[in-house]
């Protein structure tokens, strides 16, 4: 298992879809806080389009452009050959994103995504996997909002509680936020396909090692009140819990006997009852081709909330973490989850897997076991609050 260095590879990041919602201000936030020396570029269908992002870009004439499509395979590898990492924000990742992830995994080239995508996460595990671990290729999918506050949430919950005894771990998510057409096309994509997403689960459960001596699971849990966080407890049907448990398999510091649980925090129980049945309706309008269409016409992939509405967006996500006659609350705290942040979370994963000095891992791996403690550093310091709220 060898990585590319810096000689073999004429950039260390390229950003494909830059110019979509998210990749712009992705773009924006490297150039923005891009090292000295980083060789990095855009990349995407459309010279044009690149050509004006990166005019836009402070340093931009330094910054490369590369043109690809993922109607092309061919020109999905020629990505990844030109690159020691490349983190890609085109979604639905389920349609548009394999073929760029078997030519990441094929050529030993470190793959990031903003995938909260399942389906996508399983397919990619049972045909990937195995090559990326002969390459040394990292696959780390879900690396903005989705899932990067909660699978290191929990792992930095994990590491104040004791070690090599049975653990709980809930999280409890609040936040200020829209979202943008590309996430909710994603949203109803996967509510449609729902035999589609349990056939993939069940062919990776097939092919995933059984975990020996030891057990890491993600409960649904049921509606609730916390008085821990005093609020109304309802489960969140995402691909967090599902991360946040590979990081427990994976990794020995979650002790013998590890359970997560996964809620959205809602203070006022008509609140949570209204969310309860409005997630209900979009899912069975989901499965409603006419009523897809029409919901998918409503906000388009490409459109998202402007920076006024931005700026006052934020985020929080509280664990209570428990074991060995131990309690221990934290947070991990932010502004915008869906567009600022996530830009951030996603450009300083990209700089950690190109710079950082990391456990030596490979194949389809979570932000907790492939960066951990170094993202965690990278993000505090860009602004991302980590911190223990109390202790019992």
């Amino acid at each position: 298992m060898s990585r590319p260095s810096r000689t073999d590879r004429p950039y260390d990041i390229v950003l494909f879809g830059a110019t979509g919602f998210v990749g712009v201000l992705t773009a924006e936030y490297l150039a923005a806080h891009a090292p000295e020396g980083l060789r990095w570029a855009i990349a995407g269908r459309s010279g044009e389009k690149l050509e004006r992002l990166r005019e836009s870009l402070p340093g931009g004439a330094g910054i490369g452009v590369l043109e690809a499509d993922v109607a092309d395979p061919a020109s999905m590898r020629r990505l990844a050959e030109h690159a020691r990492v490349v983190a890609t924000t085109v979604g639905p990742y389920v349609t548009y994103g394999e073929d760029l992830v078997a030519a990441c995994a094929d050529t030993g080239t470190d793959y990031l995504d903003l995938s909260g995508e399942p389906e996508f996460v399983d397919l990619t595990y049972v045909r990937h996997d195995a090559r990326a671990r002969e390459t040394g290729a990292r696959l780390v999918h879900a690396c903005g909002f989705d899932s990067v506050p909660h699978d290191l949430g929990a792992y930095f919950t994990v590491q104040q509680l004791p070690r090599d005894v049975p653990l709980t771990v809930d999280g409890f998510v609040t936040a200020d936020a829209m979202f943008s057409g590309g996430t909710f096309a994603s949203a109803l994509n996967q509510f449609s396909r729902g035999r589609q997403m349990l056939a993939a689960a069940r062919d990776r459960a097939r092919y995933e090692p059984r975990l020996m001596g030891r057990r890491a699971l993600a409960q649904t849990g049921v509606p609730r009140f916390a008085k821990d966080v005093g609020s109304w407890a309802v489960p969140l049907p995402t691909i967090d819990p599902q991360i946040v448990k590979r990081s427990a398999r994976a990794l020995e510091r979650y002790g013998p006997d590890f359970r997560y649980r996964h809620y959205a925090a809602v203070r006022h129980l008509p609140v949570a009852v209204g969310g309860v049945a409005a997630m209900g309706a979009l899912f069975t309008a989901a499965q409603l081709p006419p009523a897809r269409r029409w919901m998918s016409g409503r906000l388009k992939p490409g459109e998202g909330p402007g920076p006024e509405k931005r700026a006052k967006s934020w985020f929080s996500v509280r664990f209570v973490g428990e074991g060995g006659g131990r309690r221990v609350f934290t947070e991990v705290a932010g502004g915008d989850p869906g567009y600022g942040e996530t830009a951030k979370m996603f450009a300083e994963s990209a700089l950690c897997l190109a710079f950082d000095d990391l456990p030596s891992t490979a194949g389809q791996v979570t932000t907790a076991v492939a960066m951990g403690d170094a993202l965690i550093e990278r993000l505090r310091t860009a602004g991302i609050t980590f911190r223990v709220a109390a202790t019992r």
